[in-house]
């Protein structure tokens, strides 16, 4: 998405400048820390805004995960035959371990972490395959089996990282631009879903009263975007939840019994469900979700990266993905599950244009106080699914548009170029549009190409592989140095 010129408080940059005086990487120290003002110099991804507006931005972040965030849990735990005190205990350890993901992608230590405005949470590319394992060693086994084999791929993500971030070269803009839109589209259905009321089978699910309350939410973000200006217009997300929460109250769309039921304090025990244990199917089926999960977060952090001008090269890659393994690693001690990135958040930075990676930080602070105080994550709670699917339809939308201009930046007026959007669409919209289309196929086709945003990337990356990579003629070099030859054009 192209940089808006609008000062450091509303998150904006100079076009073309990647790195200042007050930027870091990976491999270096912010100059821009909590507690430590910002310079004139400071890059915006660096920025530390004042308490009152960080916490209220870094609330918006987790109004905008929080559904995607309990949901694995949710679904594991029923599958799992949680009693509801454990399920309530494993969505608690969601939260908390999504925050401690946040934080070690955002702050970052050595080499670990993308230092971006990149927000981390439980992954549900792995659901069907950790309700399979449920199905295979029973109710009793199944956590600890899950764990143990999250544990591995975590490992693996770790260990692996800095080899697979050189597939960056792989990653043109065109193949940047196709899969932020492939982003985009493939989250307005879950959107859409909310809007509808959750699930089928919810009750008012599809209902004029759920899809209007949706409606209102939605003209209530666009209108406070419009109408609202500085740091209120950057709240308009939150402020649209708000007024749809507030609505859905006198029509019973809000459900109180999770406040009712919740615990006030409750500290995460670790393994509470048993130590982990191995077993290599099971390992095998993790370890290829933890691949195709290092795919789409190498994605969103190309998109991220083009939203706040901050260039992800290899060494922010290589960082991003060891703290998706490393955090992976890690969950399962607090009865979490794999961490990855969260996309729909990648919208909310473009709709704010709010940039400093110590906002999604505060919201990862928050996610763990959620975890730790399960009556403040039940709060949160309270937000109806019609609401946050209005909401989503903005936020989704956004990241699409966000892909769009990227492509026309980089240029459509080759016939290769087009046939490469064309197709990969084609392919990533295919199980958007038809979430049965590979079940015959077998299991490890099925988690690769179950996402439409994994399928839609790596056929990107094939056929830009094919068009720009494959019998390319070569030709010496113009200072004619023997033994060596360069492209007779540009990779595209």
């Amino acid at each position: 998405m192209a940089p808006d010129n609008t000062s450091t408080t509303d998150g904006g940059s100079t076009p073309g400048r990647s790195h200042t005086a007050g930027s870091s990487g990976p491999d270096g120290a912010s100059s821009s820390l909590p507690g430590k003002p910002s310079g004139p110099d400071t890059h915006p991804v660096d920025e530390v805004l004042p308490p009152v507006k960080l916490v209220s931005t870094g609330l918006q972040h987790v109004a905008a995960m929080y559904a995607g965030v309990v949901a694995p849990p949710l679904i594991v735990g029923a599958g799992v035959g949680l009693s509801p005190a454990d399920l309530a205990l494993l969505i608690s350890a969601s939260l908390f371990t999504a925050g401690l993901a946040t934080l070690l992608q955002t702050l970052g230590i050595w080499k670990i972490g993308a230092r971006l405005p990149f927000v981390n949470g439980v992954s549900f590319a792995g659901v069907a395959p950790m309700i399979a394992i449920a199905r295979e060693h029973g109710p009793e086994k199944a956590l600890p089996v899950i764990f143990g084999a999250v544990i591995v791929a975590g490992l693996l993500c770790f260990l692996t990282a800095p080899y697979f971030c050189k597939l960056i070269r792989f990653f043109p803009p065109v193949v940047q631009g196709t899969v932020i839109t492939l982003i985009g589209v493939s989250l307005l259905p879950v959107a859409v879903n909310w809007a509808r009321g959750g699930a089928p089978g919810a009750p008012g699910y599809g209902s004029v009263r759920a899809i209007g309350l949706a409606a209102i939410t939605l003209v209530a973000v666009v209108l406070c975007n419009r109408l609202l200006r500085g740091f209120w217009q950057q709240l308009s997300l939150l402020i649209g939840l708000a007024i749809g929460t507030l609505l859905a109250l006198p029509l019973g769309l809000a459900d109180f019994g999770a406040v009712r039921d919740a615990k006030v304090f409750a500290l995460p025990s670790p393994f509470h469900f048993g130590a982990p244990a191995f077993d290599a199917a099971a390992i095998a089926s993790l370890c290829i979700v933890m691949v195709v999960s290092m795919t789409e977060s190498t994605a969103d952090m190309l998109a991220l990266g083009r939203i706040v001008d901050r260039e992800a090269d290899e060494s922010v890659l290589a960082a991003g993905l060891r703290a998706d393994g490393l955090a992976t690693a890690l969950s399962p001690v607090f009865n979490g599950f794999a961490a990855s990135a969260f996309a729909q958040n990648i919208g909310l930075v473009a709709l704010t244009k709010i940039r400093s990676r110590f906002v999604v930080a505060a919201g990862g602070g928050i996610l763990i106080l959620l975890g730790l105080f399960p009556v403040l994550g039940s709060l949160v709670s309270l937000v109806p699914q019609p609401v946050l699917g209005g909401a989503g339809i903005v936020l989704f939308g956004t990241v699409a548009a966000s892909g769009i201009r990227t492509l026309a930046e980089a240029g459509m007026e080759s016939g290769s170029h087009t046939i490469l959007v064309s197709v990969s669409l084609g392919v990533g919209i295919i199980p958007i549009a038809v979430p049965t289309f590979y079940d015959s196929f077998p299991e490890a086709v099925r988690t690769l190409m179950h996402s439409g945003i994994s399928a839609g990337t790596v056929t990107a990356v094939l056929l830009n592989l094919l068009f720009h990579h494959v019998g390319v003629p070569r030709r010496p070099p113009a200072d004619g140095t023997p033994g060596t030859t360069v492209p007779t054009a540009t990779p595209s």
